[in-house]
């Protein structure tokens, strides 16, 4: 397969450091040198399923596509206001498209998740065109009291319309159980049996266990691919990388040891939008008309689980 179309979508309220610091003891001087971020857009009066669509429309336009070409709709997202119907349901609508779609919850890793079951589609012959969208709100599952991992993230959405072709040339998909590290739980309707104690906890995260998990996980995926391949890091000429931290895309191209320009950044606008990340990064590099058809393009993300997955295209 291979991408024609890209399409992103933000929520239109932008939350400075300086902003955070006026309800958390936290400064621009704290949160930037950490994480390289200065600033979020964060959801206020839009609903995520809106953005989702919005992104959805502008990858269509970008691949000269209509809603009703599609075969499939695979949708990541890990929380929304909905628990049932689905967010793949919901934007198929919204797009007047009329193929089956599906939802999956892979944390941050999701676009490259979804990449591969869509590969595994075409492959198998069942379709011709399908459109991947990635929406998150991660903003909604952290606690605004809690410093340490509220100033990490964004909102936003971000899409991919996939048609025939041989551009996929390897995609790495990994997992390692550790539930413990990056988790957020939420209480279930209560019934007249349930004797068990439960509590809902906001999102909690274990930095650096976190932090070594990315940078491992990411090179490690990247090198399979590169040597399955017979590929050297120097043939890629753009490196897509999961906008968690400044820290952590740094300490992955040190390892690959790249230059700073192969590594297009948005983190530092935009914070960690979780599995939106990936396809927004490409969609602003794509409008901005970064890629040349050739170039030989590396995503890789990293999430809660933990698990992890890499991808590389020639565009």
């Amino acid at each position: 397969m291979k991408i024609i179309g890209t399409g992103s979508a933000l929520p239109k309220k932008i939350v400075t450091n300086d902003m955070l610091s006026e309800f958390l003891d936290t400064s621009d001087a704290w949160i930037y040198p950490r994480t390289g971020i200065k600033s979020r857009h964060v959801i206020s009066d839009e609903k995520l399923e809106d953005m989702a669509a919005e992104a959805a429309r502008k990858a269509l336009a970008d691949a000269g596509m209509e809603a009703g070409d599609l075969d499939m709709i695979i949708c990541s997202n890990v929380v929304n206001e909905y628990i049932t119907p689905s967010l793949s349901c919901i934007i198929q609508g919204a797009i007047g498209a009329t193929c089956p779609c599906l939802d999956i919850n892979c944390a941050c890793a999701g676009f490259i998740y979804a990449l591969d079951i869509a590969e595994s589609h075409f492959k198998a012959g069942r379709v011709k065109n399908v459109l991947i969208v990635c929406a998150e709100e991660p903003t909604r599952m952290t606690s605004w009291k809690d410093r340490s991992v509220c100033v990490l993230f964004g909102d936003g959405a971000g899409a991919a319309v996939l048609t025939e072709g041989d551009n996929i040339k390897g995609i790495k998909c990994s997992a390692a159980s550790a539930t413990d590290k990056l988790y957020q739980k939420h209480i279930l309707e209560p019934t007249p049996y349930i004797t068990k104690e439960e509590e809902s906890i906001p999102l909690q995260m274990k930095g650096q266990d976190v932090f070594k998990f990315a940078v491992k996980a990411s090179s490690g995926d990247i090198r399979y691919l590169l040597d399955n391949l017979g590929m050297k890091a120097d043939d890629i000429d753009w490196y897509l990388l999961h906008q968690a931290n400044m820290r952590i895309i740094n300490s992955i191209r040190d390892f690959l040891g790249q230059p700073a320009e192969k590594f297009p950044t948005n983190v530092e606008n935009h914070g960690n939008s979780s599995s939106a990340s990936c396809p927004i990064l490409l969609d602003e590099c794509n409008r901005k008309g970064m890629f040349k058809p050739g170039d030989k393009l590396a995503l890789s993300a990293f999430g809660a689980g933990f698990i992890s997955g890499a991808v590389i295209i020639e565009w």
